[in-house]
């Protein structure tokens, strides 16, 4: 037995002895240079690229295993005529030797210098980065995750314990061409160095960079990555930099890397300003704003979760500029998706953000706006979406609007508004909506119910006009097509009922015009003040019919006066055409007024466009009704004749001296 031990232990020693010797001698006799043709010609035909070794081959095993490798180069496919699509000035590695028979990993040295990268995608749309020779070979079909899950489990890393001294890739440099388009894009000065790399310790990151010209660093931690390399989830704690504007902090980790990658982070993107971030990348504004100053600030904090199939954040914080929103969002099947979001936004002025409206804008109904094409709506059909939104308070169009809340949901490109409601100058606005985009028009539907609305501030907010004062409550039905107004009005089609109270209709006065056509129809001395037709109540039942506007009997009421109208403006061509009709009030006795109210009461034409509406006595329609009132008394036409004749005479004349002032007759 001690014999055969014996023996054992020379031959032991012997094997130990000549590998010694081996791993000293054999980097000294044998030339790997003399391989090098071979191993460029098996590169080349693996990959379907020219390959070569330009520098000679250096190989050391004792007392560490290293080999240094200098100017390797892997061209391109056919078909591309630029530079090599990898190149490498210098590669070492070095790995101790004795650590190995402990299956304990140490890397002394991995240093690789001035690597580059080509990326291009040439005219026909290839890419360099993608078909080679290799690819049409036949590959075994992938392990199922399950079953790769369960082999790193049972087997974990085939190494006990790693430690890299030095990790340094140094001057690296990426470059992607776009022939189509002729983008260019390019990282330089790349340098990234890891610290303290093992499995069980975080390892320290420094990554430096220029990407156009302009720096990049990030830095931090990651890890420990552990033994059971995918199974357990890879802690993050980085800072990245980027621009000289951006500071993002990322805290959070990576999960279930072996079977269905996902992460868990922390997000907070310090304030920067966007403007200034598209200057130092060269590029101009997308839009010029309203404000100059929009823009100025972004900031979000957010958690954020996610697989490669779905994303979920919590207690987001967006502030741009002043408005501040705090959001939650649940994204699935992000192909489609589908989104659940709830979102809060304090206060913002829309107006800020808007366009600089363009000097010279096309006239309704025509124009290029008329014909030019529409946005594609493809992308709204995709996503299911289930919201929820709040406003504080938005300001729209030089109008404020508050506490604004709706729900929205969308399928296949049709979006329900449902319910939503708002307080609006010292009333409220609730209602309904759809929004269709399953055609190349969108489709929109309201039904809103208006109630005590002051319509005076509203109309100078939004319109800037000060015409109407009182009031509002309303119930109105709307449809539409089309997303500019020129496509909109030829399509509103509707219906609903304008009510206004205790209120004014300024820069007319109805009465006076009925009354004393001289006056009122610019024929006398204009009055010192403006005028107007106050109301105690106004009524406007309308229809809306392919952009035509019809009330069949608008009605005023007055403490001495009662009005009645019928008539229609046509939106698309902004034109007038209304009969108003007064009936006199004798007295308003009981209103703090017992005066007698007389004098002849004439119809008034309403004519003209919008910008420029007409008004103009109906001395016709006024002659033929106290001719129908006498003819249905045939006992009281003398008498009524008599009575009017020199009412009538007065008319007459005036309206000589209408139709002269109109520059009619002689």
């Amino acid at each position: 037995m001690k014999r055969t031990l014996k023996w054992i232990a020379i031959i032991v020693a012997v094997v130990v002895v000549l590998a010694a010797a081996a791993v000293v001698i054999v980097p000294r006799v044998v030339d790997l240079n003399r391989f090098k043709p071979r191993i460029e010609k098996q590169i080349s035909d693996a990959t379907g690229r020219p390959f070569t070794l330009g520098g000679e081959i250096r190989l050391s095993l004792f007392p560490r295993a290293g080999i240094v490798l200098d100017d390797l180069r892997l061209g391109n496919p056919a078909g591309f005529s630029q530079g090599d699509f990898v190149s490498i000035k210098s590669f070492e590695l070095q790995v101790e030797l004795l650590p190995l028979l402990s299956r304990n990993l140490v890397v002394e040295r991995f240093v690789m210098d001035s690597p580059r990268i080509l990326l291009v995608r040439n005219k026909k749309g290839r890419a360099n980065w993608g078909s080679v020779a290799g690819a049409a070979r036949k590959v075994p079909a992938a392990p199922d995750a399950a079953r790769v899950e369960a082999d790193l489990s049972a087997a974990g890393l085939p190494i006990q314990s790693l430690a890299v001294g030095e990790f340094d890739i140094g001057n690296g440099h990426l470059v992607y061409l776009d022939e189509r388009t002729g983008a260019r894009n390019e990282v330089s000065a790349l340098n990234l160095r890891l610290e303290e790399i093992s499995l069980d310790r975080p390892i320290g990151v420094d990554l430096s960079a220029m990407l156009d010209g302009l720096p990049v660093t990030v830095t931090g931690q990651v890890g420990p990555v552990g033994k059971e390399l995918g199974l357990q989830p890879i802690p993050l704690d980085l800072q990245v930099a980027a621009f000289d504007e951006l500071k993002i902090q990322l805290d959070g980790r990576l999960e279930n890397l072996s079977s269905e990658p996902g992460f868990d982070l922390k997000v907070d993107l310090a304030p920067f300003s966007p403007r200034k971030l598209l200057a130092a990348l060269g590029q101009p504004f997308p839009v010029q704003t309203t404000d100059a100053n929009a823009f100025s600030r972004l900031a979000l904090t957010a958690g954020v979760q996610g697989t490669g199939t779905a994303v979920s954040v919590a207690e987001g914080v967006l502030t741009l500029d002043d408005a501040t929103a705090r959001f939650s969002l649940q994204a699935k099947a992000l192909e489609k998706p589908a989104v659940v979001f709830d979102l809060k936004l304090d206060a913002i002025d829309v107006d800020r953000y808007l366009p600089v409206p363009s000097p010279a804008s096309p006239v309704a109904g025509g124009g290029a706006s008329a014909v030019a094409p529409g946005p594609d709506y493809g992308p709204l059909r995709k996503p299911e979406i289930d919201g929820a939104l709040h406003i504080g308070e938005l300001k729209v169009s030089g109008g404020t609007i508050r506490d604004i809340a709706l729900k929205v949901t969308g399928r296949k490109g049709r979006y329900g508004f449902h319910p939503f409601s708002a307080a609006l100058y010292g009333g409220s606005l609730s209602g309904n909506g759809v929004f269709d985009v399953q055609g190349n028009t969108p489709r929109t539907s309201v039904d809103l119910n208006l109630k005590n609305i002051q319509a005076g501030p509203l109309l100078v907010d939004f319109a800037k006009k000060d015409l109407l004062a009182g009031t509002l409550n309303a119930v109105v039905t709307l449809s539409m097509a089309g997303d500019t107004p020129a496509r909109i009005k030829p399509t509103l089609n509707g219906k609903g009922n304008l009510r206004f109270s205790d209120g004014a209709i300024k820069g007319i006065d109805l009465a006076g015009m009925a009354r004393n056509i001289q006056s009122a129809f610019g024929l006398a001395e204009t009055p010192a003040q403006r005028p107007s037709t106050d109301f105690s109540e106004l009524n406007v039942p309308f229809t809306l019919t392919n952009g035509r506007f019809y009330t069949p009997d608008a009605s005023l009421v007055s403490p001495f006066l009662r009005l009645s109208a019928k008539g229609s403006a046509h939106l698309v061509q902004e034109s007038l055409d209304f009969r108003v009709e007064p009936k006199v009030v004798a007295t308003i006795k009981g209103q703090g007024d017992t005066a007698e109210r007389s004098g002849l009461m004439v119809p008034v034409l309403v004519s003209g466009t919008f910008a420029k509406p007409t008004f103009r006595p109906d001395l016709e329609g006024l002659a033929r009704q106290r001719l129908q009132e006498a003819i249905s008394d045939p006992t009281k036409l003398k008498e009524t004749l008599g009575r009017d004749k020199q009412s009538l005479e007065s008319l007459k004349e005036q309206g000589r001296s209408l139709l002269k002032g109109l520059g009619i007759g002689n």
